[in-house]
């Protein structure tokens, strides 16, 4: 198969199992009462589909594939177990009885799961990856370079403590609903924030940020009471608007003043605003609503200086009573420079005062290093690129850092 065959059978795998991976996983576990024995069938199928819909070309019915060879999986790893096998037995004759649920309802029921605070911060976003979105273990190790070993040990561990701990597959009561999806929205984020600082270089093949995209739509859909379901969906939303300019040709990171606005997708960001919209009708004001309101103002300025400064500092200003994350203090300090040059030694103190917190954070000493080359301090700011660029792994912004410290180097040696 050609390259771009390949291309185009692996995009409709990724396609497919957006909407068929968490659904699998959900009605198999039901089915085979065996949350480990679904989640590996269905992975089992993804692997499968990669190789033959590769070699041979993508089904008719993709999803009708992968629904087939998932279930063969699970029988047979019923049947290598050499246990339960009366329920093989049965289950090859008799179609699953239909339960009354959606296929969102099985998949908001396995994200829930998914990422239940009794499983590990970490684990969370590896299972969600795994299970709901049907990444393959490999592709999700490549995706967060982490070890392949290390990363599957981290599943395993999650899948046995969602066994040993009874975790249902089911969407929480009303009473517990709101805390609970604290949680998924925040595994949605970070899922989102992965890929948003990706470009596609051979680490990334598939969108990771799509994915997010697509299932923070699903999760608003899915509890259309919940605003800040939808403030999560706008969000993203508006980012995703923008991934078009993000990066030259060359893979070179491309800042929002200096991105291109006519290759911004408008009709996404005319999405992401009727979804804020509707958050807003809910009347229950959150962080994620709030971040996306400020995103909705980047994304709708006609260019970078007629962007609304004073009411992207107003929002950071409520945001910080809901989250006081220093992150959101140091992007607060920034949009604060952008009133006026008269406001960039201000906005330089209020970052200083953050140092202890975020002395680890690369994106603090590279905020630090464009404040001081507006004041004229060069040498100060070269130091702080240079702090920046030590603690960043990501190859595009480790370009910009070179490329700053290329034009305002160190002069004393160092």
């Amino acid at each position: 198969m050609s390259d771009r065959a390949a291309r185009h059978s692996d995009g409709l795998l990724a396609h497919t199992l957006r909407e068929e991976s968490g659904v699998l996983v959900a009605r198999l576990a039901r089915q085979f009462r065996d949350f480990d024995l679904a989640e590996e069938a269905v992975q089992t199928a993804v692997t499968e589909a990669l190789e033959t819909w590769r070699r041979q070309g993508a089904p008719d019915n993709p999803a009708a594939w992968l629904q087939t060879a998932a279930r063969h999986n699970a029988l047979d790893l019923v049947r290598r177990r050499s246990r339960q096998d009366a329920l093989a037995t049965r289950v090859v004759s008799e179609p699953a009885a239909y339960d009354g649920t959606t296929a969102t309802d099985d998949r908001i029921a396995l994200l829930f799961a998914c990422c239940h605070p009794a499983l590990a911060p970490e684990a969370r976003l590896a299972l969600t990856l795994r299970a709901v979105v049907g990444m393959t273990t490999p592709q999700i190790a490549r995706a967060f370079l982490v070890n392949e070993r290390t990363l599957a040990q981290r599943i395993v561990r999650a899948k046995r403590k969602i066994v040993t701990a009874g975790i249902a597959l089911t969407v929480p009561a009303d009473d517990v609903l709101s805390e609970r999806l604290g949680d998924v929205l925040a595994v949605v984020s970070l899922m989102y924030n992965e890929g948003f600082v990706s470009s596609d270089g051979p680490t990334q093949d598939r969108d990771l940020a799509g994915d997010a995209v697509w299932l923070a739509g699903v999760v608003a859909t899915s509890l259309p009471r919940e605003a800040e379901a939808w403030g999560l969906a706008a969000l993203l939303t508006f980012q995703h608007a923008r991934a078009a300019a993000r990066f030259s040709a060359d893979g070179a990171l491309v800042l929002l003043p200096d991105q291109d606005r006519s290759r911004w997708d408008h009709r996404a960001i005319a999405a992401g605003e009727a979804m804020l919209e509707r958050a807003a009708e809910l009347h229950a004001s959150g962080p994620w609503q709030l971040r996306a309101a400020i995103a909705a103002c980047h994304a709708t300025a006609p260019s970078w200086a007629e962007t609304d400064w004073l009411q992207i500092v107003a929002l950071f200003e409520v945001l910080a009573a809901h989250d006081p994350n220093p992150v959101v203090r140091l992007n607060r300090a920034v949009a604060l420079s952008h009133l006026g040059p008269e406001h960039v030694a201000r906005a330089l103190d209020d970052v200083d005062a953050l140092a202890v917190r975020l002395d680890e954070y690369h994106l603090f000493h590279a905020t630090r290093a464009q404040l001081l080359t507006r004041l004229g301090r060069d040498d100060e700011a070269a130091a702080a690129n240079t702090r920046a660029l030590a603690l960043t792994g990501n190859d595009a912004e480790r370009r910009l850092l070179a490329t700053r410290l290329h034009r305002h180097p160190l002069t004393d040696g160092s």
